[in-house]
């Protein structure tokens, strides 16, 4: 496979289960070309025990493009990594961020921050099966533990194992007693715990995460780490993506309009039906993630309404994106 010339993690958009699955990323990439896209997270159990193709297959536009894997152990980590790889990922992600108690039941996501050595060996393991990039997704403490020096040993412990790039969710993770959306929102979120990994860090790639909602707010965090990694505000506003790629990229190139956003995703989502037919893809499983694409425009409601008509929609016709559109009712 050709080597692939990729741009920096300057911005990216949040793995986020149940949302950035393969047909909100190609929605996504209609706005912004640049910007790394990230699966939801893929457990190794379902990769080294499931339907490998199910969970791994993705559309070729989406790149960059990275894998993020649950799990703690290396040696399926390393199966999984490979297969990511195999598929065509530009980068493979480990989950250290997830508080969900089905996730620690399974013994991974942010309870590994725990267990930095278990951490550190699962990075090898990966990092030895595959040439692309590892990266490693985590909060920046575990339940009422606030203290520095808890993220700076983990972050230091995994790279002394080779990894040199850290998307820190600026928020610790609460493991008994929150739940995964209370997580996101009720930890206060510690900015400069995240700017101080940085200035400690200084060879290390810091990409912060959490409760970043504008253009503005990213311009300002990125005077103090290398990245920015956008979440939920990515997935509800999508077009607010549309500057990403000249403002913080250097792209010259004009953006898509929204018009232009719609048309582009008429051939996929008809491309997709003659691959898999009616019952292997229904309309909803990609208009579902563009509900948010005329956010703060007269008519927004409308055009939300008309993508989520069970009739249209059962009718699997993806002209309903430009009819959708075209109908918007201006309010009184």
């Amino acid at each position: 496979m050709t080597a692939r010339t990729l741009p920096s993690r300057r911005l990216s958009v949040a793995p986020m289960m149940d949302w950035t699955d393969r047909h909100c990323r190609v929605f996504h990439r209609q706005i912004t070309r640049h910007t790394w896209l990230y699966t939801e997270m893929v457990t190794t159990g379902a990769l080294v025990y499931g339907d490998v193709e199910r969970h791994l297959r993705f559309s070729d536009e989406e790149h960059p493009v990275a894998l993020q894997l649950g799990g703690s152990d290396p040696a399926d980590l390393a199966k999984s990594a490979k297969l990511g790889e195999q598929y065509g990922y530009d980068e493979i992600n480990l989950n250290c961020g997830c508080p969900s108690e089905r996730v620690q039941k399974g013994a991974f996501g942010a309870c590994l921050m725990a267990e930095p050595q278990l951490v550190a060996d699962c990075v090898k393991a990966m990092r030895d099966a595959v040439s692309i990039d590892v990266t490693v997704k985590h909060r920046i403490g575990i339940d009422r533990n606030e203290e520095y020096g808890f993220v700076r040993d983990f972050v230091g412990t995994i790279a002394d194992a080779g990894c040199k790039t850290f998307i820190v969710h600026a928020r610790n993770a609460v493991l008994k007693g929150l739940s995964p959306k209370e997580n996101r929102e009720i930890p206060p979120l510690r900015y400069e715990v995240a700017y101080q990994l940085k200035r400690e860090f200084p060879a290390l790639e810091i990409i912060i995460n959490g409760g970043i909602k504008t253009n503005d707010e990213i311009a300002s965090h990125l005077a103090h780490v290398d990245g920015v990694m956008m979440g939920r505000e990515a997935y509800h506003n999508p077009f607010s993506m549309a500057e990403y790629d000249a403002r913080f990229y250097g792209d010259a190139s004009p953006a898509r309009t929204r018009d232009e956003v719609l048309s582009a995703m008429v051939p996929y989502i008809e491309q997709q039906l003659a691959l898999y037919g009616a019952r292997g893809l229904k309309l909803n499983s990609v208009t579902r993630h563009m509900l948010g694409l005329m956010a703060g425009l007269p008519g927004a409601r409308s055009f939300r309404q008309a993508m989520s008509d069970p009739k249209r929609l059962a009718a699997g016709d993806a002209r309903l994106l430009l009819e959708a559109a075209a109908g918007m009712q201006k309010p009184a």
